[in-house]
């Protein structure tokens, strides 16, 4: 009967939790990371991403001025009040400043952790719903984990999108890409990078809010069954989702608490609460309504919420600053205080202190872009 019982034992899936040597050094970056009034500055537009935001100042996207974009948030004085964490690119990750060190560099004299995008950008997925799109970058995933770990970075960004369409997102795309996720995440922490898990459902669509929160809980409930399933250390990582929004194309738009009670709700039935924080993406919303948002979320005490709730803005943190700045150094303090402004605003926004009448006139402009890609 033992015999038998071994046997049978032998064949039950285990779902260990991963064995790797930066146990604590991965715990203690997350922790850092979800510092209060704190949230990350996502500096990791590609070159294609790049060429969009220089062409409106007419500036030229080339690899220096690349450089000086980075430079001019990294070398605001005070950054690392409001930011306690970078996301560079590949390119921007080696790259120095003015004074001959690294970004990685500059960031870690300040407190602030060094970060890097890992992914290789979406493909077509393939199989599923017309149009719909997997990413790329598995393949030498550790070798290039090693590798940015030796530069300075100490955690990772990987996206994958869902566009909602017909008021779904196809079984395959949910399953492929939750896979996908949990062995970047897996692999990253082998190699001691705390990984952000970014599943993002899309703006783009005439969809209402209560369609995202149903396709949101889907998928976010499927990455979280995937990371079970490939060990992934949940107290070692961190969560980068979009808010619960009505589509772009719909016509409708919810106020602040609307969004912050659905997406709260949402997460607290899928995200396990060792999860140190969550740092939502911006996702086209304007400057102002990506800080009312996160501020209402952060303000809301009648809804479950053990994580840090924090942000992990590109444009919602940079377009001011980009315009300000116009690629011109005379510009350059000027534009850095619009980035603090923007910084301090996510900042207060963090601690529930958010006040639309301190903000600036301009950031309740747009910044959506259909499709957009980084």
């Amino acid at each position: 009967m033992s015999a038998r019982i071994e046997v049978f034992k032998s064949h039950l899936s285990t779902y260990d939790r991963l064995n790797t040597p930066f146990y604590d050094e991965l715990v203690a970056t997350a922790r850092a990371i979800c510092a209060p009034g704190k949230g990350i500055l996502a500096a990791d537009e590609s070159v294609g991403s790049c060429d969009k935001r220089f062409k409106p100042i007419g500036l030229e996207n080339n690899e220096e001025n690349r450089r000086r974009y980075r430079a001019l948030m990294i070398g605001a004085k005070g950054m690392e009040q409001y930011i306690s964490g970078v996301i560079f690119h590949e390119e921007t990750l080696g790259q120095k400043f003015e004074d001959g060190r690294t970004f990685p560099e500059v960031c870690k004299a300040m407190g602030v952790v060094p970060g890097i995008k890992t992914d290789k950008g979406p493909v077509p997925a393939g199989c599923g719903a017309p149009g719909e799109e997997a990413t790329q970058g598995l393949d030498d995933y550790e070798k290039r984990a090693k590798q940015y770990y030796a530069q300075g970075a100490r955690f990772c960004k990987w996206r994958n999108i869902y566009k909602i369409q017909n008021g779904t997102v196809s079984e395959y795309l949910i399953h492929h890409n939750a896979e996908t996720l949990a062995k970047y995440a897996q692999l990253s922490q082998r190699q001691g990078l705390v990984p952000i898990v970014e599943p993002e459902v899309m703006i783009d669509g005439t969809h209402d809010i209560a369609t995202c929160q149903a396709v949101s809980q889907r998928v976010w409930a499927e990455v979280v069954r995937a990371l079970h399933k490939h060990g992934v250390l949940f107290e070692a990582m961190l969560l980068k989702p979009n808010m619960v929004v009505h589509g772009a194309d719909s016509g409708l738009k919810a106020s602040p608490v609307e969004v912050a009670r659905a997406t709260i709700t949402t997460l607290s039935r899928t995200l396990p609460a060792a999860v140190p924080g969550v740092f939502f993406l911006s996702g086209g919303l304007s400057e102002g309504t990506a800080s009312a948002n996160l501020n209402a979320m952060n303000a809301c005490t009648d809804l479950p919420k053990p994580w840090a709730l924090r942000f992990s803005y590109a444009r919602a943190l940079q377009s001011s600053a980009l315009k300000a700045w116009a690629g011109k150094e005379a510009n350059l303090d000027v534009a850095r205080q619009v980035f603090l402004h923007r910084a301090k605003m996510n900042s207060d926004a963090c601690l529930g202190r958010y006040n639309e009448n301190d903000d600036s006139k301009g950031a309740q402009e747009s910044l959506y872009v259909k499709g957009h890609t980084y």
